[in-house]
């Protein structure tokens, strides 16, 4: 009798599961984006997945010591402010560790003269907040609505076009992306975000390239803490930004809570390098000099591998500087340990934020200077537009990775996007000219445009999100 060779039965893998939007990236600007689904009636009901490579749960316990706070931080416009309240976020955010400023200071650092002055008493110019506070409030939010899926601590493997339909489909996938994860599982998207930032896998499955350059400056960070706290004539008193453009890029001081501060620092690679070489000492020296010193001095001292101290002290002496918070900040006394760092500054626009299934917001849709610090706030106001877009499009029955519909989120966002990109491009070198004929009408135009009350309120307004 013939022996049957065995065979064994083995089960097909089970079909990859169909999410409604999956998002690619967990930082500020993808966890809005799902708590504003989540948190419209329209859209409440959407299937929902979270893709992002870092652990949340450390982003959810984030927790600093009171005299202490996080080198990422940002100015939150009152727009940003009101759409993340409108959400439901900013009331979860810790209100001891956030800074509303009302004042803000910015001169030219090759004529003193030239300078700007903002003043908002109600609501405040901008609010600063460290982005893990911000980031664990989000967090917090989406855990008291609607669960949905998350895939912490997992990284996209591969993203392609799903599988082909054949007769016994009823749905046809093969316009679907296809994501597979780092664990070997794979969803599909009917569409997929990308928040993920500058080197964008969303955005290169899409095929959408970008336009950009690297400005071959980095941006030095650090909290740091004044000797006395910034404000103008007492703790009563309206708290202040400060900003000075020098040749090789703007420096500024932020307020956080109490004496603290975030700098942001515009600089060449090599000072950059050097700075965070630099001892504690020579570090604050070097940011009180940029603050007060012209620039021939502070080249000089730039140059020093130490002992800034001691030729800071010689120098304002020698200058006769006063020490007048209207005009520039209170002396900085200390840096905290491990808050220095730097990073490339880039300029970058994708030719679109979306196609087919896909739409991008944040850093993978466009990288802006810092000299405005309105990259969070950009990257909001592309999630509040892509929200109301997926709202509108669900509302009148509509496929939300239709390109029709998500036309309206690029058409709104692209082009105001765009004008905030030039604008801080053009200043930035504008103000990187150091040739008297150049400093002399950049000069004259801010010192006109610090006269006329209706064009500073323009661009108050312009750059708080009101009116762009």
């Amino acid at each position: 009798m013939a022996e049957w060779p065995r065979r064994y039965a083995t089960a097909a893998p089970p079909p990859p599961e169909i999410y409604d939007v999956v998002c690619v990236g967990g930082g500020p600007a993808g966890l809005t984006l799902l708590t504003a689904l989540r948190s419209s009636p329209a859209t409440s009901r959407l299937k929902l997945a979270l893709i992002e490579s870092q652990d949340l749960q450390s982003s959810a316990t984030w927790k600093l010591p009171s005299d202490q706070y996080a080198n990422r931080a940002s100015s939150i416009t009152p727009t940003s402010e009101t759409f993340l309240s409108k959400i439901g976020v900013w009331p979860l955010v810790d209100p001891t560790r956030v800074q509303p400023y009302h004042h803000m200071r910015v001169w030219d650092g090759l004529d003193s003269s030239s300078h700007i002055s903002f003043s908002s008493p109600s609501p405040p110019i901008a609010t600063m907040t460290e982005n893990p506070n911000l980031q664990r409030a989000l967090l917090q939010r989406l855990e008291e609505l609607a669960p949905f899926s998350i895939f912490s601590s997992t990284k996209v493997a591969s993203i392609e076009d799903g599988p082909s339909s054949s007769p016994e489909d009823s749905l046809d996938l093969s316009s679907y992306p296809s994501v597979t994860l780092s664990s070997g599982r794979t969803i599909l998207a009917r569409l997929l975000v990308g928040a993920d930032g500058l080197n964008s896998p969303v955005r290169t499955y899409a095929g959408i390239a970008t336009r950009g350059w690297d400005y071959e400056r980095h941006g030095v960070v650090a909290t740091v803490k004044y000797k006395g706290r910034n404000n103008f004539h007492g703790d009563n008193s309206p708290v202040t930004a400060y900003q000075r453009f020098l040749p090789t890029g703007p420096i500024a001081l932020l307020a956080m809570p109490g004496d603290y501060a975030t700098l942001v620092w515009t600089t060449t690679p090599d000072r950059a390098a050097k700075l965070k070489l630099l001892a504690q000492q020579d570090f604050v020296a070097l940011i009180n000099a940029a603050f007060r010193l012209d620039n021939v001095d502070l080249d000089y001292m730039s140059k020093l591998d130490d002992g800034h101290t001691e030729e800071l002290s010689w120098r304002t002496s020698v200058i006769g500087v006063k020490e007048d918070e209207t005009r520039i900040p209170r002396l900085v006394e200390s840096a905290q340990e491990g808050s220095i760092a730097s990073f490339p500054l880039r300029y970058r626009q994708a030719d679109s934020y979306i196609s087919s299934r896909i739409a991008l917001i944040g850093d993978a849709a466009h990288t802006v200077h810092p000299l405005a610090g309105q990259g969070l706030n950009m990257g909001l106001a592309d999630v509040q537009s892509l929200a109301k877009t997926i709202d509108y499009t669900v509302k009148h029955g509509g496929d939300i990775g239709d390109e029709m519909y998500l036309e309206r989120y690029n058409s709104e966002m692209w082009m105001r996007n765009n004008r905030m990109l030039g604008v801080t491009d053009k200043l930035h070198k504008l103000y990187g000219i150091g040739w008297a004929p150049v400093v002399n009408i950049r000069s004259l135009g801010l010192k006109l445009v610090d006269q006329l009350g209706p064009v500073k309120a323009w661009l108050m307004k312009q750059a708080g999100g009101v009116g762009t």
